[in-house]
């Protein structure tokens, strides 16, 4: 008889992110949150904080999104799994760059991204109620200078709008890419090398 494959919570309601979980072979449920239905992962306050590096925002990030999914099981009385959440941001000039508010918001994010090279930091984090541990996945990608037409035509897609820097490298943002270096799962929202590595970490077989 074969085991019983253990299973995780993913605190996320990203497709992406589930699709490179499966993946690897990780057997998991998702958690929902109030606010779900916007694609949100958790009822947390994105805004950085005063002096707050693009490493420390996206790492504290990650950790709250874990802390909140094992509140949310206790509190739901569901069974007791590690809970893995992450989160991405990008980092342009300094500057932290989240998701779109509005299409005006993405269009200018696409223009500030054009014929440049920007940074895309994922971080996930795995708690199981006892402990609480994170890793930090930092790439770099390099667009192509865009047109006008290739910005308005992407925006009105509707692909940028629930993504970290306004593209998804795995959608029909591809196109724009000159050259990746580092992690693609990384910049798709989930750093597989970095995930089987705090996994192994609380022991989940992969």
């Amino acid at each position: 008889m074969s085991a019983i494959q253990p299973r995780i919570y993913l605190a996320s309601k990203s497709p992406r992110r589930r699709e490179l979980l499966r993946q690897i072979g990780v057997q998991f449920d998702v958690l929902t949150f109030r606010g779900g239905e916007r694609g949100e992962d958790a009822d947390v306050d994105e805004t950085p904080l005063p002096g707050e590096s693009v490493e420390r925002y996206v790492e504290r990030l990650a950790l709250t999104k874990a802390e909140a999914g094992m509140r949310r099981i206790v509190w739901r009385k569901l069974p007791r799994q590690p809970v893995l959440a992450a989160d991405t941001t990008l980092e342009l000039d300094g500057e932290i760059i989240g998701k779109p508010v509005d299409a005006d918001d993405a269009r200018n994010i696409l223009q500030r991204l054009s014929g440049r090279t920007h940074r895309v930091l994922t971080a996930i984090a795995i708690s199981d109620g006892n402990r609480i541990r994170s890793r930090i996945s930092d790439s770099t990608v390099r667009f192509r200078a865009l047109t006008e037409k290739d910005i308005r035509h992407y925006v009105a897609s509707g692909e940028p709008m629930d993504k970290a820097g306004a593209y998804g490298i795995q959608g029909r943002a591809a196109v724009f890419i000159e050259e990746i270096r580092g992690s693609y799962s990384g910049i798709m929202g989930l750093p597989l090398f970095e995930a089987a590595e705090l996994l192994e970490v609380f022991d989940y077989p992969l």
